[in-house]
């Protein structure tokens, strides 16, 4: 739950919110739902990201139907039953639901949605909710200890508000020593087993096993009421094992618009390091304009919008396919590989995408004509899932050992079907399409040690026990690369 008035993320700069990730049935959410499915391996959707916008839109719509009956509508209860609703849609045929609010403790924005939790303990009954609080508790390097008055006085802020915390999740860069959790429990009214440390830690795939030693999930079941099962880390120790300690390291250049925030590719990096957990290897990744690629193992470029920075990233991908140098473009990546084959290769000068040059001589990347009436920016791409169609014997259908694949997509602007057959006559292979519209998804040189680029967002799917694999088979070449 996000206290912000966008209805969704989709409009917002990466540079404000981080990544945009995307659900399959085309939600554009939170970055935080892609740590959930990645951890949990659950499918979210659009109904998984609830914004304050989302919420009054919902009231604003059903007070124009008439639904309120006359009545005068406000924060309590209209509001906050809109907000309980959205928590209830998502929990049908599931055991548990976690909710996270986003903000902070005593945000204008965000006491609604503190409201509306604090009521729902008490209509699904008491036992049935319990209030787990994300604190802070700073080491004062002057000082040498660690302090605990800001986590009180959060708790404080809290409790004010009628919500009293079961569990504190202590944020911090140390394990929190007895005396430390004591104090915190007493001040806090909470149980000393309930303070627990959440410390910083060197991977987030390490988080798991931190909560684990310091008994979150024991208290959880306890306060829930649930049974204890059997307990097997083994797959999270497993994948820290392979982060931390991998048989092989590879460097990849990723020419990206926004590489001052690397939350707007926190998918990416994450599928990156999927990748190498499939091969045993460390990635390790190079930020770079296109005039600064250096000595790398493989190019990636990824998405992005706007005109900012493509003629570099045409002019880097062009190196790696003269240098034979293992590239993957996602989504812009395509466009942009696309563009620079159709200058550079099939004789086409001042090749461009209609977005970046609308009077282009040759717009190889185009919209289609149902989108070129749309002035709308919220929603109205191709968003979430799709089917795609492999060619046999091509190095995506190898990778991925299938013929028919589903992908995530979040774009407006397509390869120009125009221009297929001069693509194709001049070495292009289409090894991906959308055989409903008959659009291109995947492009690759049949003559190059690794390069292929999709229409699609494949991070969006990646998950540590099982690496995307187009992600897998990415670093596989780029480590082939540096052994060559």
């Amino acid at each position: 739950m996000d206290p912000y008035i966008n209805i969704d993320a989709g409009t917002m700069s990466p540079y404000q919110h981080g990544e945009v990730f995307v659900t399959d049935d085309g939600g554009e959410t939170d970055l935080d739902l892609g740590h959930y499915e990645r951890f949990t391996s659950a499918r979210v959707s659009r109904d998984h990201n609830v914004t304050t916008g989302k919420v009054y839109f919902s009231v604003i719509q059903k007070e124009r139907h008439g639904d309120y009956l006359g009545r005068t509508v406000q924060v309590i209860p209209h509001i906050t039953d809109e907000i309980k609703a959205a928590i209830r849609r998502v929990a049908r045929g599931v055991d548990i639901v976690i909710v996270e609010i986003g903000g902070t403790v005593g945000d204008i924005e965000s006491l609604p949605f503190l409201e509306a939790v604090r009521q729902l303990k008490k209509d699904v009954g008491r036992d049935n909710v319990i209030y787990v609080h994300l604190t802070l508790v700073p080491f004062i390097q002057a000082a040498a200890e660690l302090k605990t008055k800001a986590t009180q006085h959060s708790v404080k802020e809290l409790r004010a508000i009628g919500i009293q915390p079961d569990i504190l999740l202590c944020r911090t860069d140390r394990y929190l020593p007895p005396g430390i959790k004591s104090k915190i429990a007493l001040f806090c009214d909470v149980e000393e087993e309930a303070v627990i440390t959440a410390k910083d830690v060197d991977t987030v795939y390490e988080v798991p096993l931190v909560f684990h030693r310091e008994g979150l999930d024991g208290i959880i079941l306890k306060l829930l009421g649930l049974g204890a099962r059997s307990i097997d880390l083994s797959r999270w120790e497993d994948i820290v094992r392979k982060v931390k300690s991998p048989q092989r390291q590879t460097r990849i250049a990723v020419v990206g618009k926004y590489i001052d925030l690397k939350d707007s590719y926190k998918s990416l990096t994450e599928a990156l390091v999927h990748g190498g957990i499939a091969n045993d290897a460390r990635v390790e990744l190079a930020w770079v304009d296109a005039e600064q690629i250096g000595r790398v193992d493989g190019l990636l470029v990824p998405g992005g919008f706007g005109d900012r920075g493509i003629e570099g990233k045409i002019s880097a991908v062009r190196w790696a396919r003269e240098h034979g140098l293992p590239f993957f473009g996602i989504c812009l990546g395509l466009q942009c590989a696309v563009i620079e084959y159709a200058r550079n290769v099939c004789g086409l000068p001042g090749a461009n995408s209609a977005e970046f040059d609308p009077v282009a001589p040759h717009k190889v990347i185009d919209l289609l004509p149902d989108q070129r009436e749309v002035n709308a920016k919220g929603g109205t791409m191709r968003l979430g899932l799709y089917p795609i169609l492999l060619s046999e014997g091509s190095l995506a259908s190898r990778a991925y050992g299938q013929g028919i694949i589903l992908e995530r997509h979040r774009h407006r602007y397509e390869v120009n079907n125009d221009y297929l057959q001069a693509l194709e006559k001049g070495g292009l292979r289409i090894s991906g399409i959308w055989a409903e519209k008959q659009l291109v998804e995947i492009v690759e040189l049949p003559d190059h040690p690794w390069f292929v680029a999709g229409q699609f967002h494949p991070e969006f799917r990646s998950r540590p026990w099982q690496p995307h694999p187009l992600f897998a088979a990415f670093v596989r070449a780029a480590l082939e690369h540096r052994r060559a």
